[in-house]
C-alpha cells in the first residue's frame, strides 16, 4: 500500500497484491515466508514506480504471535510453524504446572489463546531447532531484518507474546524465568515510530529504489495499526478491527489486570502512543472465509455478493453458534461443523448456504455484542459509538446486524485501517503530520469515506439469542 500526505490530505493506494498460502509440510502447517518476502519486494517494486523510483519511508505491520527462529550468524532455521498448527496442542497446561493462568494473566494480562507465543515456544522445547537458536524475531520484524539487516522487536507485537508486563511496557522477566524463556533471543525493544534501519543497498538493487529509503518501526501488530487508524473523535469509542478475526474491544491508558477479566478472556495488548488495546479475540470472518472456501471446493465458485444479499433475506437468529468457541479454529469443513454445532445446543441446522451465513453473521454480531458490553463493564468506559474498520467494514449486513445487537450507532470504515495507521505512525515519525493520536484521527475523519448505521430491530431479540449461551444481560 502506498500512502501519500499532501496539501492536508492523505490517500492510500493499492500498488501490489500477492497471496499468502500456508504450506503443510512433514505434518506441520508453516507460513511460506520466503514467498511472503518476494511479495514484499515485489510490492516495494511497484511502490517505488508508483511514486517516481523514491520513497519517504516503509513500514511492516502483520499478524502477531508467530516467529522465525535465526542462528548464530543469523540465518533463518526453518519456516516459520503457522499458530494454527496443532503444535500447541496440550503446552497450556504444561504452562499452567510452571505458572498459574491467574498468576500468568496478573504478570502479562494477555487472553489465553492456544496460540500465544509462550505456548509456541512450550511446544517448542527440546527441539533441534530452538536449541541451535540464537534469535527469535517476530514476523514484521523478521521481514525488517532481511530488508535493513538490523534487529529489533516492534513493542506491539511483542506484547501479544505473552512476556511482557503491560504496565512497565518490557520484558517480564518473572514470566521468562518461570517458564523457562530466554528472554535473550529477543533483540532490543522498538516502540512505533523508532527507526529500524535502512533499506540495504540489495534491497534497493532489487526494488529499483532510490536510496536511502528510511525503515520505522511502526505498530507492527496489525491490530495496533488498526487501532490507530480509528477515526474516532473522543475517547467513548468501542472499536471492532474485523477480517479474519474480530478484535473488539475498548483503547484505555492503562491495563485492566484483575481476576474477572481474566475469566472474561479480555486481553490488554499494547497500542501506539502508550495506549492499551483491551479487547477479545473473536473468530471473525474466518467462519465465513472457510464456508466460502468449501463451497467453492464442492461445486464452483462461491459469490459473496449474492450469498450476502441472501442470507439478509434469511430468518434472523434463527440459530447462532459460539463465535469464540477453538473448535473452529482449524481449516476444513466449516459448513459441516456449523451445522454440528447448531444440533449440539438444540438449534436447528442451516438448511442452505445462505443460512449458513446468516447463522455465522448473526453469530459475530452477537460475540461483538458480548465484547462491547464486557470491556464497558470492566473496564468502566461508557462508550457511546462502536467504529468497525478492516475488511469487515465493507460487510454493510455485519455492520448492520452489529449495531442492532449492540444498540449503538456504528461507523464503518476505513477497510485499510492497518495500512493507514501504519502511514499515519510514519509520517509523523518523518516530520509530514504532528500530533498525538487524537490529531491522527481528526486527518482520517477528513479524508476517508465513512458509513453510519443506525441500531433498528428488536433488542429483546438479541438479548434472546445471548441467553442461548448464557451471556447475562449487561448495560
Amino acid at each position: 500500500m502506498l500512502g501519500s500526505l499532501a496539501d492536508g490530505g492523505l490517500s492510500l493506494r493499492e500498488v501490489h497484491r500477492f497471496p499468502n498460502r500456508p504450506v503443510r509440510a512433514g505434518g506441520t502447517l508453516h507460513w511460506d515466508i520466503l514467498a511472503l518476502y518476494q511479495g514484499v519486494l515485489d510490492g516495494l517494486r511497484a511502490a517505488g514506480r508508483a511514486a517516481g523510483g523514491r520513497l519517504a519511508g516503509v513500514g511492516i505491520d502483520s499478524w502477531a504471535v508467530d516467529y522465525g527462529l535465526l542462528d548464530a550468524s543469523g540465518a533463518l532455521l526453518g519456516n516459520p510453524v503457522h499458530y494454527r498448527d496443532a503444535r500447541t496442542d496440550g503446552a497450556a497446561e504444561r504452562v499452567a504446572e510452571l505458572l498459574p493462568p491467574e498468576e500468568l494473566y496478573a504478570a502479562t494480562g494477555l487472553q489465553h489463546l492456544p496460540f500465544n507465543t509462550v505456548y509456541q515456544l512450550a511446544a517448542a522445547q527440546g527441539s533441534p531447532q530452538l536449541a541451535a537458536a540464537r534469535r527469535l524475531l517476530l514476523i514484521p520484524d523478521l521481514l525488517a531484518y532481511w530488508l535493513t539487516g538490523e534487529q529489533g522487536t516492534e513493542l506491539t507485537n511483542a506484547s501479544t507474546t505473552q512476556l511482557v508486563d503491560p504496565r512497565t511496557r518490557d520484558w517480564s522477566s518473572r514470566v521468562a524465568d518461570a517458564l523457562g524463556v530466554d528472554l535473550g533471543l529477543f533483540p532490543p525493544l522498538r516502540r512505533p515510530g523508532d527507526p529500524a534501519g535502512r533499506l540495504l543497498p540489495e534491497v534497493l538493487a532489487e526494488t529499483g529504489l532510490a536510496g536511502p529509503v528510511p525503515v520505522t518501526a511502526v505498530g507492527s501488530h496489525d491490530t495496533a495499526s488498526a487501532v490507530a487508524g480509528v477515526p474516532a473523535a473522543g475517547g467513548r469509542f468501542a472499536y471492532i478491527a474485523t477480517g479474519t478475526w474480530s478484535l473488539a474491544g475498548v483503547e484505555l491508558d492503562a491495563p485492566v489486570l484483575g481476576e474477572e477479566s481474566r475469566r472474561a478472556n479480555f486481553t490488554n495488548e499494547l497500542g501506539v502512543d502508550g495506549t492499551v488495546r483491551y479487547l477479545r479475540n473473536i473468530m471473525g470472518l474466518w467462519l465465513l472465509q472457510e464456508c466460502l472456501r468449501e463451497w467453492s471446493s464442492d461445486g464452483g465458485p462461491a459469490e459473496l455478493g449474492p450469498l450476502l444479499a441472501a442470507a439478509g433475506r434469511a430468518t434472523p437468529l434463527r440459530s447462532v453458534v459460539d463465535a469464540g468457541d477453538p473448535a473452529f479454529i482449524a481449516p476444513g469443513r466449516m459448513p459441516e461443523r456449523i451445522a454440528a454445532a447448531c444440533r449440539r445446543t438444540g438449534q436447528p441446522e442451516p438448511r442452505d448456504r445462505a443460512e449458513t451465513a446468516r447463522c455465522v453473521l448473526d453469530s459475530l454480531a452477537l460475540a461483538h455484542r458480548a465484547a462491547v458490553f464486557d470491556a464497558q463493564r470492566l473496564s468502566g468506559l461508557a462508550v457511546d459509538t462502536v467504529h468497525v474498520v478492516g475488511g469487515g467494514a465493507h460487510n454493510e449486513l455485519l455492520c448492520q446486524l452489529t449495531a442492532d445487537a449492540c444498540g449503538l450507532p456504528v461507523v464503518a470504515g476505513p477497510a485499510e485501517a492497518a495500512a493507514l495507521g501504519n502511514v499515519l505512525v510514519q509520517a509523523r515519525a518523518a516530520g509530514a503530520v504532528r500530533g498525538g493520536l487524537a490529531e491522527l484521527r481528526a486527518l482520517l475523519r477528513g479524508t476517508q469515506p465513512l458509513r453510519h448505521h443506525t441500531p433498528s430491530g428488536d433488542g429483546a431479540a438479541w438479548a434472546e439469542a445471548a441467553a442461548r449461551f448464557g451471556d447475562r444481560e449487561r448495560s
